[in-house]
């Protein structure tokens, strides 16, 4: 799955520690879901997307191998 999460986070001025703490995770979290070494859960890519006001399709696509 591919993801535009350091994009939003680019149009917003928003660090890796601070979208962690608006969504409840480490910054650890946010660094593995945007190198794509983890897939988040529906909650997780629910609150990005309400953080970046956008709908989740904006920010998380289907790979051709998913």
């Amino acid at each position: 799955m591919k993801n535009r999460i350091r994009v939003a986070r680019a149009e917003v001025r928003m660090t890796q520690q601070q979208l962690a703490e608006a969504i409840g995770v480490s910054r650890q979290t946010i660094n593995a879901i945007e190198s794509g070494k983890f897939v988040p859960s529906t909650v997780l890519a629910l609150k990005m997307a309400q953080i970046f006001e956008k709908p989740v399709e904006a920010i998380f696509m289907l790979d051709a191998e998913d």
